[in-house]
């Protein structure tokens, strides 16, 4: 028998029984202050990044805002990390600032938000509310008075767009400047949920904070996460060393004063099955707990939402749609709300942060009796394991919880059944933390490879603002900031000529023909960009700049008089530009979502609209569409495999010269499979060029391909022909970003569209 079982026991965190608190702040506690609350709100005074440790539940948001007092007329800005929290937190936001006697106006901030604001004074584009609120909030809002400071909550994409200069280019830098300069409270809650790429965005904001003085004028960040990432620890230790005052505040360290903050939970721990497999034994399981404990709420949390709709199939069949509700991406706000009051609810990821399982009748003992749940590491496992008995506040602290826990097969392989099952917590952390398949994947090698492309962006937007200043020295001193904490090995310069390289192609990339005849030269980083392409397609022409026998106006002159020269020079623009996209974007994703109708009940628990994401609607439904509607009919049975295919100039030349290489795919389709035969695929996604790797499968690098796929990275079949060569040749395509991070993990050669080395390891 491969399941095990452990006894953990319950958690407690300390109360502060004498706070020493201002009066405003107690109020807005209500007088059931925790020491970690306290703790924080101290640090505050002599810190610059304070990180909130406190488990799940315990507060931590509060804490968090308490830290606003010591620049109470500032503006602030709280980085929540799911748009469906946005509106949470502004609400508990606003109470809190109004408790506590601060001036803010709290206003929430998702594109939906922002694009709801009145534009009359100030004009349409998000951009430029944005902006202006920051600046003078009574500009979009006139209620607000004048001279109150904002609080601003958003989400992480939106931060990330502002700090690195990608929103409209009319905007960003005015966005970026407000960003930058105006924020002098900043809390990233749940900031462990953030992946390799997304931290990067953290890192840069805090190193600039530190190299430009922010800090020395009281800029506080408060980091909040119930699961530090071992490798974010250790960088935020290097940016001590360069002088940051780093505050570590961890609520169960005090042991005076306890109260109960979690029961006592006996959980099993299973080896994850087949879907069917699975999906029958968690039926069973819950249809055993409804018949047995029928006065005990539960959930059902799975990371893959094919297999938790199919598991809602299920129990409805088994006569329980009344007992079960379904939360995920999919499901509208207010069918969440009637799902959260069922007797079991039914969820994905989307639950994982900020989601307390609250019910319209909260009962004395915990809201959620039992749960079962899969991981795909060890964050993810803490996080759904923590939602599991809660009881801090409750008058009724000592019911014991369940719950069962799926995870990879590789976790036997790698020694779990070894764990000690009267250890307790600390033995099933220990075991965890040796478990090589429970790591996030791909951090470090991001971390020290392209990571320093995409933070070359902002950076060169500041050299170009500070070029002939005084502190223009300080972009240096932020790159090798970030050198030491992400662990680069290539200089500054490095990475200011490739990204010069591609801003060019950016703004090549939008000019007619005409316009790049006639002011390419003028072009912000044309110069270089048009270098670049002579290096890729004209070698003895770069030859001969180099060496000094042609110049730049020579080039000039051969642009202007060739208008097909000029014309590939445009193509190549749009090639690099979409090519290197996947980089300068928060979330990859590689289609946009679509708006789906199900009548039927197999995406929600009543019939609607919702979005969803093309490739899962290709793999798991059949569906119909009439170019403007799409209707979800059943689900695939079996579902369907998806492959690529692309079609060439020359198969050869495509071999010799695309292969192992990022680039964007012209030409490029999908479609749907049941083992070697394709079956029809109605077209969902509109064509454009699709980024990625290509790289051929052969007896050496196969099992590396394996290996990849098992560390969850996306790849397909990609069949590849030519008009000369219609029988198509297989491949495997890593599309977007996984592309990229596949080939820096399998250690292939891999090249840029400009012949530059890519990964620098």
């Amino acid at each position: 028998m491969s399941n095990l079982t452990i006894n953990l026991e319950p958690r407690s965190i300390a109360a502060c029984a004498n706070p020493d608190l201002p009066s405003d702040l107690a109020q807005a506690f209500m007088q059931k202050t925790l020491q970690h609350q306290v703790d924080v709100y101290k640090a505050a005074e002599t810190n610059d990044i304070i990180l909130d440790l406190a488990p799940t539940g315990t507060g931590k948001t509060k804490a968090g805002l308490s830290v606003l007092r010591h620049n109470s007329q500032s503006n602030a800005v709280y980085i929540a990390p799911t748009n469906a929290l946005i509106a949470q937190q502004t609400e508990a936001a606003d109470k809190f600032v109004r408790d506590a006697g601060l001036p803010h106006i709290v206003k929430a901030a998702s594109a939906k938000h922002i694009k709801r604001w009145r534009g009359d004074r100030v004009g349409k584009r998000s951009g430029e509310k944005l902006y202006n609120v920051l600046r003078e909030p009574a500009t979009i809002f006139p209620e607000c008075g004048g001279g109150q400071p904002i609080l601003l909550v958003t989400n992480p994409d939106i931060f990330y767009y502002a700090t690195f200069f990608d929103y409209n280019r009319l905007d960003r830098s005015n966005i970026a400047s407000e960003f930058y300069n105006s924020f002098a409270t900043v809390i990233f809650d749940e900031f462990h949920l953030y992946d390799a790429k997304q931290l990067v965005s953290l890192f840069f904001y805090l190193a600039l904070s530190q190299e430009f003085g922010y800090f020395q004028y009281n800029r506080k960040v408060v980091l909040l996460t119930a699961t530090p990432e071992p490798a974010c620890e250790a960088a935020l230790r290097t940016l001590e060393y360069s002088g940051v005052k780093i505050a570590h505040i961890d609520g169960e360290s005090k042991t005076d004063h306890l109260i109960s903050s979690q029961t006592a939970v006996r959980l099993e721990i299973r080896k994850q099955l087949d879907r069917d497999a699975l999906i029958a034994d968690i039926a069973n399981e819950v249809v055993h707990r409804l018949k047995n404990y029928p006065d005990q709420n539960g959930a059902v949390i799975l990371d893959a939402k094919d297999i938790l709709n199919r598991l809602s199939d299920e129990l409805r069949a088994r006569g329980l749609e009344n007992s079960c509700g379904r939360i995920t991406g999919s499901t509208p706000l207010n069918q969440r709300q009637k799902s959260a009051q069922k007797q079991v609810i039914l969820a994905t990821s989307t639950v994982d942060v900020g989601f307390n399982f609250e019910r319209e009748v909260e009962p004395e003992r915990q809201n959620l009796d039992w749960l079962i749940f899969s991981s795909r590491d060890r964050f993810a496992f803490w996080q759904r394991l923590g939602r599991v008995g809660r009881v801090l506040g409750k008058p009724k602290t000592d019911v014991p919880s369940q719950a069962i826990a799926y995870l990879p097969e590789q976790a036997w392989e790698q020694g779990i059944e070894n764990l000690d099952g009267f250890g307790g917590r600390e033995a099933l952390k220990q075991m965890l933390e040796s478990l090589d398949c429970m790591n996030r994947s791909f951090l470090e090698i991001y971390w020290c490879s392209e990571a320093f492309l995409e933070i070359a962006k902002p950076l060169l937007e500041f050299e170009t603002f500070l070029e002939g200043l005084p502190n223009e020295y300080l972009v240096i001193k932020v790159y090798q900031t970030l050198q030491n904490i992400l662990n680069g090995k290539r200089g500054w310069d490095y990475y200011r000529r490739r990204i010069k390289v591609l801003k060019g192609a950016e703004d090549i990339a939008r000019k007619t023909v005409k316009e790049i005849q006639k002011n390419w030269k003028y072009v912000k980083g044309g110069q270089s960009f048009v270098m670049s392409y002579l290096r890729a397609y004209c070698p003895e022409d770069f030859d001969e700049i180099k060496s000094g026998r042609t110049s730049i106006k020579d080039i000039e002159q051969m642009i202007q008089k060739d208008k097909e020269l000029a014309q590939d020079i445009q193509e190549y623009a749009v090639i690099i530009k979409e090519s290197y996209a996947p980089l300068f974007r928060f979330r990859d994703s590689l289609f946009n979502s679509l708006k789906i109708y199900d009548p039927h009940n197999l995406l929600l628990d009543e019939v609607g609209e919702t979005n969803l994401d093309p490739i899962h609607l290709l793999r798991f439904y059949e569906f119909e569409t009439d170019g403007e509607r799409i209707e979800v009919t059943s689900r695939a049975e079996p579902p369907y495999n998806l492959a690529f295919s692309l079609l060439v100039d020359d198969l050869e030349e495509f071999k010799n010269t695309l292969l192992c290489k990022l680039y964007a795919f012209e030409n490029c389709s999908i479609k749907r499979m049941h083992g070697d035969v394709v079956r029809p695929t109605p077209s969902v996604i509109e064509k454009q060029l699709i980024p990625g790797v290509i790289v051929a499968e052969t007896a050496k690098n196969r099992w590396a391909i394996a290996r990849l796929r098992k560390q969850g990275l996306e790849c397909y079949p990609i069949f590849v022909s030519s008009y000369e060569s219609p029988a198509p040749k297989q491949y495997t395509f890593f599309p977007s970003l996984s592309g990229i991070l596949a080939i820096a993990a399998a250690g292939v050669a891999l090249k840029c569209p400009d012949e530059e080395d890519f990964w620098v390891i």
